[in-house]
């Protein structure tokens, strides 16, 4: 006993990393539990968390220790080498070049090797330079200018474009990011590896075309196209949603310490099932849930997350112009929004929760006729013109339907009449599709954080061309200073960069920021190495230490 509670404190203390875990935990091990359920934000749609889709999803919560890569998020959102996966030198600074050794045991759970062909997917799908690839973010892949990899090998070059540096250079080719090229090759029948690389047009469509659809989520599903490289791989799906997860045997690092983790899409039920011990984690947007209730056997905390909880408006339909959605802009209480999730007022776009200092006078000048509703001053601008304006968020989610509520009820002096639509499929479908003239989300349409970890990677969201840019916005201005951002590590710089794109985009109003999304983590008290994490792949990045002690 002395044993486990002297662990549980150096978790709590330390907020553990997967390698100090693996040396901590053994005194346990023989008392650990087969079976953790686990609860996380919004759906499991796909194995592939880098479509738009997939991004907006839960999947990185559930896979951050099944699809591995060279680094992971940690408890604070910093990227951690993952020397288990393979090693990253720099090779030259100017321009900047990069070697990529996989470890020589890295093997996928179906037997194939680990190789330099899944950074060539992952570059190619991401850099924009490709067509059909629905991916959610081209941050940091389009500035690569070519990668070195001979097919089947272990070692990548990638070298960036001159002058194209980019600072969070870690955050690229980590957890989540490369999908098992093999899978796609063996449905082509065709080396793509090389197709990709000579650019064959012909090939290149096709693989486009498999790796946005291969990897969808549902019962029944061929588990030959699903491997894993980490310690966890998919067993099953079950109806509802939820993904079983194993431990993986040939995994060539530390072993999981638990052999089964059920990944459940949250629900209604959460109250119910922790009343009734049938989940041992939870984590959520604060609020998501109600007022979660902890039970005496639980033990629960609130952190801020990396992520912005904004209105994303659709590039079509009522908000289509800047006008509308300055005018709609007018009458939302963010104020009140914002002091119901218990936190302050978010005003940067470019420069969210990883960057206070810098994005303090981010603006804060141009918000402020928008940190209050103004009825009187929204039907000014419409000119008298009534409006209906649907705003859906995924559901269910007391939250985000009180913030509708708060919405409708002070805009509705202003002639705007908005309409609550709850959604049981992706947000940024729902708006693709035009279901939808606003979503309420997080960071590239997320319910969960959406975040990165890095502000210069998710200011993309706004950059013309980015899958996640779900309001379909382009300005020349705004993409240059966005791009100058991913290369400068200079604060003064940076701090004059966000000053100059502040007023631009508070007059074009392609989103409207409201609060950094805060978020729940509740644990059985008998559970261990569950720690938090604000960005996207939350607390699942050290799901193999965890242990459940009965």
């Amino acid at each position: 006993m002395a044993t486990r509670c002297r662990w549980r404190n150096a978790v709590l203390a330390t907020g553990l990393t997967v390698a100090l875990g693996a040396s901590t935990v053994t005194a346990c091990s023989n008392s650990a539990a087969d079976q953790i359920n686990y609860v996380v934000d919004g759906g499991l749609s796909t194995y592939n968390v880098n479509t738009v889709i997939g991004a907006a999803s839960a999947g990185a919560q559930a896979f951050a220790r099944t699809l591995t890569g060279f680094g992971y998020h940690g408890p604070d959102g910093q990227v951690v080498a993952d020397h288990d996966f393979g090693t990253i030198s720099v090779v030259g600074g100017a321009p900047l070049v990069l070697d990529y050794q996989i470890a020589d045991n890295a093997v996928y759970s179906d037997g194939k090797p680990v190789t330099c062909d899944d950074v060539v997917l992952a570059w190619a799908a991401q850099s924009g330079r490709y067509a059909g690839f629905d991916a959610a973010t081209q941050a940091g892949y389009v500035d690569i200018a070519n990668i070195e990899c001979t097919p089947g090998q272990k070692k990548a070059r990638v070298s960036f474009i001159p002058d194209r540096g980019v600072v969070d250079y870690n955050q690229l080719f980590t957890a989540t990011s490369m999908m098992p090229s093999h899978v796609i090759s063996d449905i082509l029948g065709t080396d793509i590896t090389t197709a990709l690389l000579t650019n064959k047009v012909s090939v290149v469509e096709q693989v486009a075309r498999v790796w946005n659809s291969t990897w969808e989520l549902k019962p029944g599903l061929d588990l030959k196209r699903f491997p894993s490289s980490g310690p966890y791989k998919i067993d099953r799906v079950l109806d509802g949603g939820a993904v079983v997860l194993v431990a993986n045997d040939r995994w060539w690092g530390a072993k999981a310490i638990t052999k089964r983790v059920t990944v459940w899409p949250q629900g209604g039920d959460i109250q119910d099932r922790v009343n009734n011990r049938k989940v041992d984690v939870v984590d959520v947007a604060t609020g998501s849930s109600g007022a979660l209730a902890t039970p005496d056997n639980y033990q629960s905390a609130d952190s801020p997350s990396n992520g912005i909880q904004q209105l994303i408006f659709a590039s079509q339909g009522p908000l289509a112009a800047p006008s509308a959605r300055h005018a709609f802009a007018l009458c939302t209480p963010r104020d009140v929004i914002a002091r119901d999730a218990g936190v302050a007022i978010a005003n940067s776009r470019l420069s969210p929760a990883t960057e206070d200092a810098l994005s303090a006078g981010d603006g804060v000048v141009e918000s402020a006729q928008f940190n209050k509703a103004d009825p009187n001053a929204a039907r000014a601008a419409l000119g008298g013109v009534a409006l209906t304006v649907r705003i859906g968020y995924r559901s269910p989610n007391a939250r985000l339907a009180t913030t509708v509520g708060s919405i409708a009820a002070a805009c509705a002096p202003a002639g705007i009449t908005v309409t609550n639509v709850t959604l049981d499929t992706s947000g940024p479908q729902a708006l693709r599709d035009g279901k939808i003239d606003v979503l309420l989300a997080s960071t590239g349409g997320a319910a969960g954080s959406g975040s990165t970890g890095s502000s210069s990677m998710d200011a993309y969201a706004l950059h013309s061309g980015n899958g996640n840019n779900l309001s379909g916005y382009a300005n020349p201005q705004v993409d240059g200073i966005i791009s100058a951002l991913a290369v400068s590590a200079d604060p003064a710089e940076r701090v004059r960069l966000l000053a100059e794109g502040a007023p631009v985009l508070w007059g074009d109003m392609p989103t409207l920021p409201l609060y950094r999304q805060q978020r729940t983590l509740l644990t059985s008290k008998k559970m261990f190495a569950v720690g938090r994490n604000p960005t996207r792949w939350g607390a699942g990045w050290n799901m193999d230490r965890w242990a459940l002690m009965r």
